[in-house]
């Protein structure tokens, strides 16, 4: 799943093209796709709109119109990009918007379980989520309160969407190996310094990611290289690049996890 440094890739790509377009049509090709009405519903609140921002909240994609926002979750596979108005629609294509420019916004999605919600109130899709990681709202003495608030383990809490936005499997990997805490760590054991590090690893490794346009790791990634820097995601039985020792993976939370054994010792 495209996390917050994939997402905010996107978003940059699109602004661009997208930025001052109106929507002509929209040819909802299949109809769960739109989460907030019905496809027919859909088309006709959203032609003639006006695309005024394209940004993002979290793993959420928001285009500001000049009648409520649009927001994309890309969910497993999805994916948006612009084509031509010639190119006729491919296979896994599930919405399609006709742009004022000459261009079509595609939301292509292979396993259909991405979404698409039309709104008045932007707090009705996003008012659950945390704080954003890259925020000023974001600091080392939040971090700490909270999870000092919490009884959980570290990963999980992490990937909690209603704690902090934005982070998956990589990023809170990268961060956790960073920051040398083991993801089964209580939350509430977490010391002021350690806090501290976790603040600034997910901090560094996000912005390291959004530098690198992402990771590219199958077809839903495009373009982007951090992947090339990964210091434990995914390296399983490599060494680790701070003492060389192999890289394990666990599970936690049904999630595949990496570690370095050595350096994220649980305690």
């Amino acid at each position: 799943m495209p996390e917050l440094p994939e997402v905010e890739t996107i978003a940059r790509t699109l602004r661009p093209a997208l930025v001052d377009a109106e929507i002509r049509d929209a040819d909802v090709r299949w109809a769960r796709t739109v989460a907030t009405s019905s496809a027919r519903k859909f088309r006709e609140q959203i032609r003639g709109q006006k695309i005024l921002a394209v940004g993002r909240r979290a793993k959420f994609l928001h285009l500001t119109l000049s009648a409520g926002s649009l927001f994309v979750h890309l969910r497993m596979s999805g994916d948006l990009f612009i084509k031509g108005e010639n190119d006729p629609p491919e296979k896994h294509d599930r919405v399609r918007f006709s742009l004022s420019n000459g261009t079509i916004l595609v939301f292509n999605d292979t396993r259909k379980f991405g979404r698409v919600w039309l709104t008045d109130n932007p707090d009705s899709v996003i008012g659950h989520l945390g704080p954003e990681p890259l925020s000023d709202e974001f600091t080392s003495q939040w971090l700490y309160d909270n999870l000092r608030r919490r009884h959980r383990q570290l990963k999980p809490l992490l990937l909690d969407q209603a704690f902090l936005a934005g982070l998956g499997n990589i990023y809170t990997d990268e961060s956790l190996h960073r920051a040398r805490l083991h993801p089964l760590a209580a939350s509430d054991s977490v010391k002021r310094e350690q806090a501290e590090r976790l603040h600034e690893a997910i901090r560094a490794t996000l912005t390291e990611g959004i530098r690198r346009n992402g990771a590219s790791i199958d077809w839903v990634y495009r373009g982007g290289e951090f992947q090339n820097y990964f210091r434990v995601y995914d390296r399983e039985g490599k060494p680790c690049p701070v003492c060389g020792t192999k890289i394990q993976r666990l599970v936690v939370g049904q999630r595949g996890t990496h570690i370095c054994p050595k350096c994220q010792k649980k305690r």
